[in-house]
């Protein structure tokens, strides 16, 4: 981990302070689980809730609430499996590609 990681992980912390130990949980395994291109976690929420010890009812509860603080976006979905991702602007990522002149 390189200490720009280290960084956006305190700064994330910093940003979830107002939010119950259970839901900056949810964030921070959000943001430090390995994900695909896109940025979503391509786990179900009964592995995710088994590797934070948490009961898998609580952790698909937490995970609502932190979806509707707007933390979490839906990335896709395959059957009823929704994969969810960090939402960009939380990391502190510039989400908008400037525009250029077709030539």
């Amino acid at each position: 981990m390189t200490s720009d990681d280290k960084q956006k992980n305190l700064n994330l912390l910093k940003a979830t302070v107002g939010m119950t130990a259970n839901q900056r949980l949810v964030v921070m395994l959000y943001a430090l689980h390995p994900t695909d291109r896109s940025g979503a976690i391509l786990e179900t929420a009964a592995n995710l809730a088994k590797l934070v010890g948490m009961a898998p009812p609580v952790f698909s509860r937490t995970r609502k609430q932190v979806i509707e603080a707007g933390w979490l976006e839906e990335t896709e979905k395959i059957g009823h499996i929704r994969y969810y991702r960090l939402d960009p602007k939380h990391l502190g990522e510039n989400v908008v590609v400037p525009l250029r002149r077709a030539t």
